[in-house]
């Protein structure tokens, strides 16, 4: 946008108001107390009108040009003719502000700082209303149903035509920020009346009727005295402090400034339905332009972009005449598009958008990159990857992140740049100097190639669709046509504005000038048409037009399309090249000639003739006709016939009839192609016909049926598929892909080499599923007992982490038996078993933890008080080394310390209080421990004598804390204990005597012969080693004094364990119920049991071999449904 002054004058006195008369032929000025009258055309003063005696500050026009009306300091307003002669006058009580004409009932509404008044020609009163505050602007609507007030205040008042108040518009800034100009938007398209508000807070706002404000406040920076709108309402003048006028969209956004002044810009109008503009000053200056909105726009192919309202970007693809909107809500300063990319420069930065899709039709924009610089440039331009901005003699390349990568300096000022295409971020430019010369420039290089040099300034160029030739339009309206490699002027036409080649056809180019289209093929004399505007884009048969503001397309006469009859002349061509080879056969000749005519059976004939029958074959299958091309074969030859189907299925498939297809392949024997076609589009039963006509020994098709089966969810046929051909792996996959794990098992028992193939899958599959214990079986069945131990391993861990101490012993116990298991093999006897030993303790350790552990944190005991106590106990005996993971001392020492002291313990609960006072004390439990230390003090230092425990081997009474273990302090008879109340059983463990098995062993049990009473006597066999109890077998019969029976006072001998060794004798005393055998499986002893106690019942879990009181067991049993040890069921009759 430029402003051109067209003329200007000064008056002595400051201008405050103007006003031009509808027509635009005259402005009317107040100045001083005179209005003056000027001719817009020159600046011709016509005539000075004297009437009012002091300042007048405002004048305006009715719409009808008739008549106009000013107001002036003297409190009186005239109104006069548009012969420029005083008609009427009528006064208020202050002196008048503003007056406005109602545009459609031409009523006169006049403003004081205390009044309004509204006149009409009908009516010869003036009626009159208060204000409550001095009236600064007025402004009708468009309709003239309802009137703006601005006010002193910072009110704006809109009232109907009879002067009442309708709407009250109270600004933010009240009486500090006075509305100095009010002025409705006069646009006929807006929907809603929209009034423009200039206020002395240095802010321009807009507000529909309704007094609802649209958008937010804008900004001035300055003092605004004036405001207005262009005839048609597209865009605002304001003027004030600043000492310019500036020019703003309807929306707010400052474009620029219109001339600059020496003082404050009092008033400035439009003339209307132009783009003139007057600025009336403080010091007197009247300033006359003329406002030139240039074309911001770029055009590529068939995509041209432009700028519309100044701050918005259209894009329009010139073939499908479609558009898209970009609104930049700034001033759009260049615009440049290539290819996919658009870019769009803004005063403080660029934008690069690029489309959503590669669709040519696409029109939807998103902006890819922000470069956030101003830039100050001449031409712009953009490129897959870049920017190039073009500065008088200097063009810059900078990347889409502003970062300037090269820069080429011109001999002269560039007067044309154009892309002519090229790799992503290779492009090249085209770009023609006022000196005349014009060079290649390519985006990757620092050297520019001259093309040529003329000696007239450049105005356009272009470069044809081959690179082969250049036109030029020069400063003197010459298009001159050159070639590039030559350099040789080819043609030069006159008269020409802009020049374009045409995209597809190398020889055709169009220039414009003098009104004219000039159309140009090759050599041939130039076409015209009458055409205004400029030539920017020719395109097959279309020319683009850019005709001031609209760009349009034009058809090219048919004259110039060449119709080419290419076939015909490559045949005649072909035919005399193989002439020139030696062919000598004019039947073949001919029958080329009747193929290229269509009289396909006289070819056909021709063909068989020339002993080419293959030629007549092709020539009917490349056409399609297959029935012609059968009957031309009639019954010669099989293979032909199915040849021959073959190609017509391909024909049939590529024309997308693949039913059809599949039936011809079928009947070619063309298995596998039909089967592919089925499969591709889904057709199970046309698969399952073909499946079942195959022979099994057609194994490849029938695995492809198979493959497509499974792919199409229908592995019922596939397996049937499978059995067929008697693959029986690929049968156990698809079971297992499709988790059919039932039939898999049913196939694995018939055939045991798949078992593999079946348990490892079944087991990660039950990992992957959290099903980790069926998991951990299914490898331990498939062999793999790695895997079965780890994910074991894992799930120990697991349950001792989250504190599941009963899942934690029952893993811990299924890991004792793995390792068993494992231990067969002698390779790694010793270090499984030293596991088997370690996993069973640790299994021992936490099921009696998770009793302690329940108790602790839970509110309710689920265990008698001797059962917490006797764990306690346990566990403090059994943790003399290393304390194992997730088992706390302090939870067994403060469990065993609260049941003593409620059994009665009181030693031992003091000294269990002792050891906590070591140990790290959660804060929950500090101060009842504190409690209880103090409380503890108080009791007898002596335990009750009913807890002391028994060995029922030496009948020695044990002290509760023992220093030595589970073992008797006398004998080291290991204590049984039980495992759900921890009490010790009366269990001795006995040995057999080297030489006997345990099968004789337990037939000598079973024998239970009758028992005599005869005095028997230990014998005690001392050796180096070892001291060994044997029973005398001197006596036929055992009594009862044998080693389980005898009461006597026994003293162990040493430090060393004694074990109760048995002869065939003593085996054969004892009775079958009075004996529990641990069966442990090998390689591992079986261990044996008597029960001192006979009618005490003891019950041995046949599975984990732990021991229970029996009234215990069936109880838990009960509960549980199951062992609480090792959890075998109560119905599982396996061991």
């Amino acid at each position: 946008m430029r402003a051109v002054l067209t003329w200007r004058d000064k008056v002595e006195q400051c201008v405050y108001d103007l006003a031009f008369k509808p027509d635009g032929t005259q402005l009317i000025l107040a100045a001083g107390n005179r209005l003056l009258v000027y001719d817009t055309s020159d600046g011709t003063l016509l005539q000075p009108l004297k009437g009012h005696k002091d300042t007048v500050y405002c004048v305006a026009y009715a719409k009808d040009g008739k008549r106009f009306a000013s107001g002036s300091a003297d409190k009186s307003v005239i109104i006069w003719t548009s012969k420029l002669e005083g008609i009427l006058k009528y006064t208020h009580n202050d002196s008048i502000q503003c007056v406005s004409y109602n545009p459609i009932t031409h009523q006169l509404a006049s403003c004081s700082s205390s009044d309004i008044g509204l006149w009409s020609p009908e009516q010869k009163s003036v009626s009159k209303h208060k204000s409550s505050s001095k009236i600064t602007c007025c402004s009708w609507t468009n309709d003239g149903q309802y009137l703006a007030l601005g006010m002193f205040n910072g009110v704006v008042s809109i009232r109907n035509k009879s002067g009442e108040e309708k709407v009250k518009i109270e600004r933010p800034g009240g009486s500090l920020a006075p509305i100095w100009s009010i002025c409705w938007n006069p646009s006929r398209e807006e929907r809603n009346d929209i009034l423009a508000v200039a206020d002395w807070g240095q802010k321009l706002s807009f507000y529909q009727l309704s007094g609802k404000q649209i958008g937010k406040d804008h900004s001035l920076n300055f003092d605004p005295c004036c405001i207005s709108y262009f005839t048609k309402g597209e865009y605002i003048l304001l003027g004030g402090s600043d000492k310019q006028a500036s020019l703003f969209t309807k929306d707010g956004v400052r474009l620029g400034a219109i001339g600059e002044q020496t003082s404050w810009v009092w008033t400035c109008k439009v003339k209307p339905d132009s783009n003139y503009v007057v600025v009336g000053c403080q010091d007197g200056t009247i300033s006359f332009y003329q406002l030139i909105f240039s074309t911001v726009h770029g055009l590529y192919k068939d995509r041209y972009a432009y700028r519309d309202s100044m701050t918005d970007v259209i894009v329009q693809h010139l073939i499908t005449e479609q558009k898209v909107r970009i609104k930049c809500k700034e001033l759009v300063k260049k615009i440049a598009i290539y290819k996919n990319r658009l870019a769009i420069q803004l005063p403080e930065k660029i934008l690069v958008y690029e489309l959503y899709s590669e669709d040519p039709l696409d029109m939807r924009y998103r902006v890819k990159e922000k470069i956030a610089r101003k830039f100050e440039c001449n031409l712009l331009v953009v490129c897959a990857n870049h920017i190039i901005l073009c500065q008088e003699r200097r063009l810059q390349c900078l990347s889409f992140r502003g970062v300037k990568e090269r820069e080429w300096q011109m001999e002269s000022l560039i007067r044309y740049i154009k892309v002519i295409g090229g790799p992503p971020g290779r492009e090249g430019l085209l770009v023609g100097l006022k000196n005349g010369q014009i060079l290649k420039i390519f985006v990757d290089n620092l050297f520019a190639i001259i093309l040529l040099k003329q000696a007239t300034a450049v105005r356009c160029l272009d470069m044809s669709a081959s690179r082969n030739k250049l036109a030029v339009v020069d400063e003197n309206d010459m298009c001159l046509v050159y070639d590039i490699h030559t350099k040789e002027l080819l043609f030069q036409e006159p008269n020409a504005n802009s020049v374009a080649w045409n995209t597809q056809c190398e020889d055709m180019l169009c220039f414009s000038g003098g009104g004219y289209l000039n159309i140009k093929a090759s050599t041939f004399p130039v076409h015209q048409q009458k055409l205004q505007g400029f030539v920017v884009g020719y395109n097959g048969s279309k020319i683009f037009c850019l005709h001031i503001f609209s760009m349009s397309a034009v058809e090219v006469p048919q004259a110039f399309t060449r119709v080419q009859d290419l076939r015909y002349l490559e045949l005649i061509s072909s035919i005399e090249e193989r002439k020139k080879r030696g062919e000598t056969n004019n039947d073949l000749f001919l029958a080329d000639v009747f193929s290229y005519q269509g009289k396909f059976h006289e070819a056909a004939k021709l063909y068989k003739r020339s002993g080419h029958e293959n030629l007549a074959l092709d020539m009917y299958t490349d056409l399609r006709m297959f029935e012609y091309a059968k009957d031309f074969l009639g019954s010669e030859d099989p293979k032909e016939t199915k040849m021959l189907i073959t190609k017509q299925a391909d024909w049939a498939r590529n024309i997308n009839e693949p039913k059809a297809a599949v039936e011809m392949y079928m009947s070619a024997g063309e298995h596998r192609k039909a089967i592919e076609i089925s499969g591709d589009h889904g057709w199970v039963d046309m698969l399952i016909e073909i499946a079942r006509k195959l022979d099994k020994a057609e194994r490849e098709p029938l695995l492809l049926c198979a493959h497509f089966f499974k792919k199409l969810d229908n592995p019922g046929y596939a397996a049937e598929t499978y059995l067929k051909i008697g693959d029986l792996k690929s049968l156990v996959q698809l079971h297992v892909e499709t988790q059919r794990w039932d039939e898999a098992f049913a196939l694995g028992e018939k055939h045991p080499e798949f078992k593999d193939d079946i348990y490892v899958p079944y087991a990660q599959w039950l990992a992957e599923n959290d099903r980790f214990e069926e998991a951990q079986k299914a490898f331990h069945k498939a062999g793999r007992q790695g895997e079965a131990v780890r994910v074991l391993e894992q799930l120990t861990h697991n349950a001792v982490v989250e504190s599941r101490f009963n899942d934690a012993a029952y893993y811990y116990w299924m890991l004792s038996m793995q390792c068993l298991d494992i231990a067969q093999d002698p390779a790694q006897k010793e270090v499984m078993l030293g596991k088997f030993h370690h996993f069973q303790h640790l299994a021992e350790l936490y099921h009696g933890y998770h009793a302690i552990q329940r108790y602790v944190e839970e509110p309710f005991s689920f265990h008698l008080p001797e059962t917490l106590f006797n764990i306690s106990r346990f566990l403090l005996h059994s943790l003399t080394k290393d304390t194992p993971l997730g088992i706390s001392k302090v939870n067994t020492l403060f469990t065993l310390a609260k049941q003593s002291k409620a059994l009665g313990a009181y030693k031992l609960a003091r000294h269990a209080y002792d050891k906590l006072q070591g140990l790290q004390i959660p804060a929950r439990f500090q101060k009842s421990i504190e409690l209880g230390s103090l409380a503890i003090r108080s009791k007898p230092f002596h335990d009750s004598e009913e807890l002391v425990p028994l060995c029922y081997r030496c009948s020695t009474n044990n002290p509760l804390l023992n220093n030595l273990g589970n073992v008797c302090i006398n004998c080291r008879q290991p204590f049984v204990f039980s495992a759900s109340s921890y009490e010790v059983l009366h269990l001795v463990e006995f040995y057999l005597e080297e030489g006997i098995t345990d099968e004789e062993a337990v037939s000598l049990i079973d024998l239970e012969a009758p028992r005599l009473k005869r005095e028997n006597k230990w014998q005690e066999i001392a050796s180096n080693n070892a001291q060994t109890l044997r029973l005398d077998e001197s006596m036929d019969s055992v009594g009862d004094n044998d080693p389980f029976t005898a009461k006597l006072s026994f003293e162990q001998g040493g430090s060393e364990f004694v074990p109760v060794v048995v002869n065939r004798s003593v085996l054969r005393s004892m009775s079958r119920r009075d004996v529990l055998i641990k069966r442990w499986p090998p390689p591992l002893q079986w261990q044996y049991f008597r029960s001192l106690l006979p009618d005490a019942s003891i019950t041995m879990c046949p599975s984990c071999f732990q021991m229970f009181h029996s009234e215990d067991y069936e109880l838990l049993l009960l509960q549980h449904a199951c062992c609480p040890y090792c959890r075998r069921r109560a119905d599982d009759p396996s061991p």
